[in-house]
């Protein structure tokens, strides 16, 4: 089995570790992102692939340069989070598992980004690490469909659970040499990590766009001045002006978006015909003011 080193961060990073640890694999070392404050108590909390690690017994630091020395045959990275400076990959080959087609959707939210431009399709992709932003040649890839159901949390599971599998499978045998990468082809598209404002409700755009954001799971308006999470809505033909409610109903730039499920501010999730009920808002009230 391969002796590697394991780049890694949030909670997608966690299941190829497990993967490649369970397929026997001697990993040396985890490099995770420090701890973070979260938290009314601001306490100190490990990174998912940090605390897997450990529950695996395996040592973890948040230096990257921790890794050189340490004679590992090839670096795995999946959304740590950081470049990896020239130097380490000079002693340290590496790959990293890409949840796009590359070279559409480079950096930090390729997932979200396909979902909020309505892609049908996405992918995930194997390819060697190099000092560029997801710039580097590529092993294997696999498409799979963005479906009308899919959230980014169904997405990104789908897309974890393939790359995984390609990942064991191309180091099942042991050896570092993956073959010989091919160059991306295409128009590339970068996925900058959204920005909160992003997450509010614009409603004068049109409703098939929002329901798109609402996919994502952290979209929001606001409603007399407090703020009420959009679990989950549709799109739908109508005619309201924008952010104005007609019980669930409510008017955008372009059609309706039909409220199902929202988290108001202080209480749990709920249908949002419940909401709607006990809101009791006024005839021709406007979301998001």
């Amino acid at each position: 089995m391969a002796r590697l080193v394991y780049l890694g961060t949030p909670e997608v990073g966690v299941p190829p570790l497990r993967a490649l640890a369970a397929a026997g694999h001697e990993i040396v070392l985890v490099v995770s992102q420090p701890d973070r404050r979260r938290g009314r108590g601001a306490e100190l909390v490990p990174a998912p692939v940090k605390r897997a690690a450990t529950e695996l017994g395996l040592p973890v630091s948040d230096r990257v340069d921790d890794v050189l020395g340490l004679g590992a045959e090839l670096g795995v990275v999946v959304a740590f989070g950081r470049l990896i400076r020239p130097h380490v990959l000079a002693e340290v080959p590496m790959v990293n598992l890409h949840f796009s087609l590359l070279p559409r959707w480079r950096g930090a939210a390729p997932v979200e980004r396909a979902l909020l431009a309505g892609d049908e399709v996405t992918g995930v992709c194997l390819m060697e690490l190099e000092e560029g932003l997801d710039t580097g040649p590529v092993y294997e890839c696999a498409e799979l469909p963005i479906t009308d159901d899919d959230t980014l949390e169904s997405l990104r599971s789908r897309l974890v659970d393939v790359g995984t599998e390609m990942l064991v499978r191309r180091l099942a045998s042991g050896r570092v040499s993956l073959g010989t990468p091919r160059a991306q082809e295409g128009e590339p598209t970068y996925a900058a990590k959204l920005a909160p404002a992003e997450l509010r409700i614009d409603w004068s755009r049109p409703a098939r766009e929002l329901a798109r954001l609402v996919r994502l799971g952290s979209a929001w308006t606001s409603v007399g001045g407090r703020r009420l999470r959009v679990l989950a809505a549709a799109a739908e033909p109508g005619g309201a002006g924008p952010g104005v409610a007609d019980g669930t109903a409510v008017g955008t730039g372009d059609g309706v978006l039909r409220l199902v499920r929202v988290q108001p501010e202080g209480k749990g999730a709920m249908a949002a015909e419940d909401w709607a009920r006990g809101a009791r808002l006024a005839p021709g009230a406007v979301l998001g003011e």
